[in-house]
């Protein structure tokens, strides 16, 4: 287990490097589920030099007022024996800090260019680990002192300000709270202890330290809270005797600074029977013992995050598409693929599995009759149309038996009306076929990612579907038109026994002008004229379905693809032109899919090793 905890900082610096960390976080609930100590004192309780105790280096910048002013995460790494100590910041991934008086400035300056040259603060984290075979593994936050009275140069809420920072760390059931009160100070007016119980009344997650015990007045000791009997909490309260400002001044080693607090303890009397656990040593083995212990018992829940996390990104990742290939084979294969997503999304919307493909067939069985049916030929038909054709095919000599090429104008005069109807069922298809393209574009997002290629797509799908119409148009009429061109013989064979069973043979030539004769013409023509209807209500959807829907299911974007094989690279670069914003972010997706990954097989290595 003893990686765990640098397993968790792992996944903590992975959270904040890519965003997932605090207020407006993409994945808050990941970081919130991560143990975490957050060290809380109101100002001058001696906070920083317990840390710097911890640490063993003197790192934190100093001075009177509010000198912390933005939260530090600090990450504590063990090193073998011997290793060089260094800092690394996370805002500065690649730069080594061996000289911690420049980690010091960098901590003020990196404060600086967040809050500017002033005393105001801001709640955004600076990220500090520290790499030193004289630390334990620890994950430690040093928050903003609390205070009472705003300063010059301070807003009047900066009061109210801090203790709002400090709450959202505090408040959070996975946060362990290191509260740091001075031991020459009543522990009533604690503010530590106070905003502690506050969110934490019985306890359960509060370490008390107790500070500046040397400095407590003659006669007086802190043995009662020490012992717990003051204040008690779940915990043993710790002790610890920090640099003195002379020693500061002095530059004292902190490791021999922790000698003599190690002394104070084992030779003051008051103290000596508790001096086993009091000291900067002892709290922090105890915290790296505790952190590691809660880290453990909280592992299935982080798993349980982790691996919700894993599928968000996936899904995000999945959405907003691949990344672009480099190479112009790379490119075309890319655009290929995405054609083809787009051509299969078409043709599951004609085949029924998607929605839309119904509405052809509306036209073939409703529209296109019902156009057939509002044919009027009352005016091919009239009495006085039908004269004046018969006559006028007579020529100068009358027919004998039947006027044929009265009856041939009638009919193709009549027919030629069915254009119409047969145009607008082409018209209505290739409507249908078009809306049908811009329905499979939006449902295809490897084309959302690329407006330029959605574009092209879109027009070249259209396109094909323009000549399919022209194509399909042409047939159609043309079935017309071979109705209009030959008659069929078998209907009219049957008028000559109709005229001689009905007729009689005996009246004038010029008696077949009468209204009763041009009247059964007019019938005779209707009849053939409507089975003709019925003829081509059956062959126009045939012809369309041949010329149009066939056709964009077997071939919607050939000529695209014939075009797209000629274009160099420059030109299928301008098709996957991506949004940078998109690009950057399924970068940073992706950087993030595979940290947690590492994570959690990590964790699952460590959960079944328990």
């Amino acid at each position: 287990m003893e990686n765990l905890i640098s397993l968790v900082n792992k996944i903590q610096r992975a959270c904040t490097a890519l965003g997932d960390h605090g207020e407006g976080s993409a994945l808050p609930t990941l970081w919130d589920s991560l143990p975490a100590i957050a060290v809380v004192g109101g100002q001058s309780s001696g906070k920083s030099s317990v840390l710097e105790s911890v640490v063993g280096k003197d790192f934190l910048p100093r001075g009177s007022g509010i000198v912390t002013r933005r939260p530090l995460v600090l990450q504590l790494h063990k090193l073998d024996k011997g290793s060089t100590e260094y800092a690394e910041f996370l805002h500065l991934p690649r730069k080594r800090f061996t000289d911690f008086a420049a980690v010091r400035k960098e901590i003020s300056d990196e404060t600086d260019r967040e809050t500017g040259r002033t005393k105001q603060i801001s709640s955004v984290p600076i990220h500090l680990s520290i790499y030193s075979p004289n630390v334990v593994n620890l994950t430690l936050i040093d928050l903003p002192g609390l205070t009472k009275v705003a300063v010059e140069g301070q807003p009047d809420s900066i009061v109210q300000d801090i203790e709002n920072m400090v709450r959202s760390f505090i408040e959070k059931p996975n946060c362990i709270i290191l509260a740091i009160s001075p031991a020459n100070q009543d522990l009533a007016t604690s503010d530590a202890i106070k905003i502690s119980r506050e969110v934490d009344p019985t306890g359960e997650r509060t370490f008390g330290v107790l500070t500046k015990i040397d400095l407590m007045d003659k006669g007086t000791n802190a043995v009662d809270i020490l012992e717990g009997k003051s204040y008690r909490l779940k915990y043993p309260w710790v002790g610890v005797v920090n640099r003195s400002q002379a020693d500061i001044n002095k530059n004292v080693n902190m490791i021999a600074a922790r000698g003599r607090e190690r002394e104070y303890f084992s030779n003051t009397p008051e103290y000596r029977h508790l001096s086993n656990r009091m000291g900067s040593e002892h709290l922090a083995k105890m915290l790296s013992k505790h952190l590691e212990n809660v880290i453990k018992s909280k592992i299935p829940g982080i798993q349980s995050l982790i691996n919700k996390t894993i599928i968000e990104l996936e899904t995000e990742l999945s959405r907003l598409g691949r990344p672009i290939a480099t190479d112009a084979g790379g490119k075309l294969y890319m655009i290929m693929e995405i054609c083809r997503l787009f051509d299969q999304n078409y043709k599951e919307h004609l085949d029924g599995v998607r929605a839309g493909g119904d509405k052809i067939y509306n036209v073939f069985d409703n529209q296109l009759p019902a156009a057939l049916k509002r044919l009027q030929f009352d005016k091919q038909l009239s009495m006085e149309n039908i004269r004046k054709l018969i006559t006028e095919a007579d020529g100068y000599q009358p027919h004998l038996i039947a006027p044929e090429q009265g009856y041939r104008r009638l009919i193709e005069s009549s027919l030629v009306t069915i254009r119409g109807p047969a145009e607008a069922a082409v018209d209505a298809v290739h409507a249908l076929l078009k809306n049908l393209v811009h329905k499979a574009i939006s449902e295809t997002p490897e084309l959302k990612q690329y407006p330029a290629l959605r574009v092209e797509v879109g027009n070249a799908a259209v396109e094909s579907l323009e000549q399919m119409r022209e194509t399909s148009k042409k047939a159609s009429l043309q079935l017309v038109d071979m109705e209009c061109a030959y008659l069929t013989v078998d209907f009219f064979r049957k008028l000559p026994q109709d005229v001689e069973k009905g007729g009689n043979p005996s009246h004038s030539l010029f008696d077949r002008y009468n209204d009763g004769y041009l009247r059964r013409i007019g019938s005779t023509v209707l009849s053939y004229v409507n089975m003709v209807c019925a003829s081509l209500r059956n062959s126009i959807p045939k012809s369309v379905v041949y010329c149009q829907v066939r056709e964009a299911k077997r071939s919607l974007l050939d000529n695209f693809f014939t075009e797209l094989g000629k274009m160099d690279q420059k030109y299928l670069s301008s098709l996957l032109n991506e949004d940078p914003a998109i690009m950057e972010r399924r970068t940073q997706l992706a950087k993030r899919l595979e940290l947690y990954r590492s994570a959690q097989a990590e964790i699952d290595t460590v959960a079944w090793s328990k």
